[in-house]
C-alpha cells in the first residue's frame, strides 16, 4: 500500500515529527510505502511528489517547518477538483492520503472524502482552535515563543516607563493570548471571545501605571473592541475566502496613549510564533498523532481525524472537527481577569 502525505496551510512546529511518526510506524509495523506531496494541495493537484523512505525522516522531529513544504492552495481551483485528483493519484499509484492541516485543509479533505477519496486527517494549528481535539501540536511552542517575547517587552517597557502592547496569533480564538498573557503576568488580555471597550482597557493600563508598573497588554489578532463589529483586517482574503487578520495592536496603541497619557508602543509578533524548533510536548504529541494516522489508514477509517482526548489518542469524523471553533470559555477568561488587579 502506498500512502501520500501532505502538509497544508500555515506552517507549524511539529509537522516534521508527524511525518516521521507516520513513516516509521508505517514502514516498521505495516510495511507500507510513503511519498510526500510538495507544497500541500499544490503537489496533489500537480502530482509533484518525493519518496519518503526511512532515511528521509531520520532526525527530523526536532526541526521546525516542514520538509515537504506547504502552501494555501485551494485544491478545487484551477486544474484541481475530485476527478482530477483521483486521476493523479491513480497515475502515481497512491492508494490513500494522510492530510496534515487546520480548518481550511481539513474542510477540503472532507469534501474530497465525500467524493470518494481515501483520506485520514491530522489536526495542525498553532491557534488550538479545532473543537474535536483537546490540544493541537504547535500551540505549546507558540505559547512558549510568545511568552518569551512578551517577557522581553516587559523589561524594555519598565526601563522607559512605557505601556507595551503585544499582538499574538489566534485568528478567531484567544488561546495563545490567554496562555501567554497569564504566563507573562499581563495587566490586560484581550481575546476575540470577550469584547472590551477601549475605555476599560485604558482603565486597566492606568491602574497598573498608578501601582508603579509598566503596563503590559496582550491582544489576540482577532480581538474586536466593543465599538467595532468585526476583527481588524486590511490585507484581503486568503485562498479559502477568510480575512487575513493582523494589526489590531497598532490600532490600540495610539488610543491607549491618547486616553492615559502614557507613552505606548505596539509589537506584532506575527510569524515568529510559527518558527523554530518544536517544544518537547509538541514533538511527542505530533509523533503520536502521526503514528495513529497510519493505524487509521490500515483500518480503513476514511474521513476521520486523529485527535487528543485527555491523554489518549482518539478518532473523530471530519464533521466533528469542523463543527465549531474551540473558543475560550468564560470561566477561563475570568481566571485571567482576576490577575489584572
Amino acid at each position: 500500500m502506498k500512502i501520500g502525505i501532505l502538509t497544508s496551510g500555515g506552517d507549524c512546529p511539529g509537522l516534521n515529527a508527524v511525518i516521521r511518526g507516520a513513516v516509521l510506524n508505517g514502514i516498521k509495523t505495516h510495511n507500507l510505502e510513503f511519498v510526500g506531496f510538495r507544497d500541500g494541495w499544490r503537489g496533489v493537484v500537480e502530482g509533484d511528489i518525493i519518496d519518503l523512505p526511512r532515511q528521509a525522516v531520520r532526525g527530523i522531529s526536532k526541526q521546525g517547518g516542514t520538509i515537504l513544504g506547504t502552501s494555501r492552495t485551494n485544491p478545487f481551483e484551477g486544474n484541481g477538483g475530485p476527478d482530477a485528483i483521483k486521476a493523479t493519484l491513480e497515475r502515481l499509484g497512491i492508494d490513500a492520503m494522510i492530510v496534515i492541516g487546520g480548518e481550511g485543509t481539513l474542510a477540503a479533505a472532507k469534501r474530497l472524502t465525500d467524493a470518494g477519496l481515501k483520506i485520514v486527517g491530522v489536526p495542525k494549528t498553532v491557534d488550538n482552535d479545532l473543537d474535536a481535539t483537546d490540544y493541537t501540536f504547535g500551540f505549546d511552542t507558540a505559547v512558549q515563543i510568545a511568552t518569551e517575547a512578551i517577557d522581553r517587552l516587559r523589561t524594555t517597557g519598565e526601563s522607559h516607563s512605557r505601556c507595551m502592547v503585544a499582538e499574538v496569533m489566534g485568528r478567531h480564538v484567544g488561546w495563545i493570548a490567554l496562555h501567554a498573557g497569564m504566563a507573562s503576568g499581563a495587566h490586560a488580555i484581550l481575546i476575540p471571545e470577550q469584547q472590551t471597550s477601549v475605555e476599560q482597557i485604558a482603565e486597566w493600563v492606568t491602574e497598573a501605571n498608578d501601582r508603579g508598573r509598566a503596563p503590559l497588554v496582550v491582544v489576540a489578532e482577532g480581538f474586536v473592541p466593543a465599538h467595532l463589529d468585526q476583527a481588524h483586517s486590511e490585507r484581503g482574503l486568503d485562498t479559502f475566502g477568510r480575512p487575513r487578520l493582523g494589526g489590531i495592536a497598532d490600532q490600540l496603541a495610539p488610543e491607549i496613549e491618547a486616553r492615559t497619557g502614557i507613552e505606548t508602543r505596539a509589537t506584532v509578533l506575527g510569524h515568529i510564533q510559527r518558527g523554530g524548533v518544536p517544544s518537547a510536548f509538541d514533538r511527542v504529541l505530533a509523533t503520536r498523532l502521526g503514528m495513529a494516522a497510519v493505524d487509521s489508514v490500515v483500518d480503513g477509517l476514511w474521513g476521520t481525524m486523529v485527535s487528543l482526548h485527555g491523554t489518549e489518542i482518539a478518532r473523530v469524523g471530519f464533521d466533528a472537527a469542523l463543527g465549531n471553533l474551540k473558543r475560550v470559555p468564560q470561566h477561563r477568561y475570568d481566571e485571567a481577569a482576576i490577575l489584572f488587579g
